[in-house]
């Protein structure tokens, strides 16, 4: 497809602007996408607030957005399984397949990877992208491309469900309800834990996660959020707790309320990347811990429970904006993190 596509692009911190650049030609593997969604995550949000995260260093001008879904608009040669007019979300990952982590099936460890919006590789702010076929998941009639967007948060969910064994009759606790926090209380739902607990201090977010199913929330702020998971359990502590707020003193708490033998599942980063922790008795319990970096052979699964009405996902997005108002969307889900749960771009109707 010849022609001209707008880019919303970060000229430095704090600073959206738009460039005209051409329609990328799909490879023999790839498919065209005409993108309609994108969701915008908190590490572009971070990306835009400080221009790096860790090592990854932001070289205006950046494109942010790895959250996409869309509709295939042009089908390389080799590929078979696509056609034009499917609908589709976009795994943002492309790994090397050579790698001992890829011969293992374990792709999101590899090194090489070509990660959307993770510098130096361009995001996708953007009308149309070309992307891997294989990378590429068609949706079913009665999931839509808003949704596609927003299997790649979720994916990261059921990835943090599955580290943390998560089945039928247990009772977890999910620490924060941010965007991450709210995907895995449903993916833990949608594999059938019994009783969900949520934790935050922030009441809009609370509010939501009982909307979505919750089974109880604890305000951080209000409540002592130990004594409350006690109340709940009769004393005897959770089975799972998964950890998304990336802080110490919620990491602190998911080991004390931790059931003996269970697992704790750590998922949010903390911003100075180190923490103290009552390791004796992580010891005395014999808890196991488990970390999640992104996610692995998920997106066919997300899609499934999307489609069964396992998961709500509409119901995580509170605001949409449009391509052309990049700049009021990063500063509005900057400035306003207690309102906002999860903020999305329309790129096209």
């Amino acid at each position: 497809m010849k022609g001209k596509m707008k880019v919303a692009v970060m000229l430095g911190i704090g600073k959206m602007g738009f460039e005209e650049r051409d329609i990328p030609n799909p490879k023999d593997d790839e498919v065209l996408v005409k993108l309609e969604y994108v969701g915008i995550c908190g590490s572009d949000l971070h990306y835009y607030e400080t221009g790096a995260i860790g090592d990854y260093v932001v070289n205006p001008p950046f494109v942010l957005g790895h959250e996409p879904g869309g509709t295939v608009v042009e089908v390389g040669k080799n590929v078979k399984h696509l056609k034009v007019g499917d609908r589709v979300a976009l795994e943002p990952g492309k790994t090397c397949g050579h790698c001992e982590f890829c011969k293992t099936g374990r792709y999101n460890l590899c090194p090489d990877v070509v990660f959307f919006a993770t510098p130096p590789v361009d995001g996708v702010f953007q009308e149309y992208v070309a992307h891997e076929a294989d990378l590429c998941f068609k949706l079913p009639d009665n999931v839509s491309t808003l949704e596609g967007a927003l299997i790649e948060p979720l994916a990261v969910g059921f990835h943090a469900a599955i580290q943390g064994e998560a089945h039928l009759g247990q009772r977890a606790v999910v620490m924060g309800a941010g965007c991450i926090g709210l995907v895995s209380m449903m993916a833990l739902k949608a594999r059938g834990v019994s009783e969900v607990y949520v934790v935050d201090i922030m009441e809009k977010r609370l509010e939501k996660a009982l909307e979505l199913g919750a089974t109880e929330v604890i305000n951080g702020a209000k409540e002592n959020v130990l004594e409350r998971v006690k109340q709940l359990t009769d004393g005897a502590g959770v089975d799972l707790v998964i950890e998304t707020a990336g802080t110490e003193i919620t990491t602190r708490q998911a080991i004390h309320m931790a059931k003996k033998g269970s697992n704790i599942v750590l998922v949010g980063y903390s911003k100075s990347g180190e923490m103290t922790l009552p390791m004796s008795l992580a010891l005395d319990k014999e808890l196991t811990f488990k970390t999640v970096f992104r996610y692995r052979h998920i997106y066919p699964m997300a899609i499934d429970a999307v489609a069964a009405g396992k998961v709500n996902l509409k119901g995580i997005v509170t605001d949409i904006f449009g391509l052309d108002e990049a700049q009021k969307a990063m500063d509005y889900s900057v400035n306003n993190k207690a309102d906002i749960v999860k903020a999305v771009i329309r790129i096209t109707e």
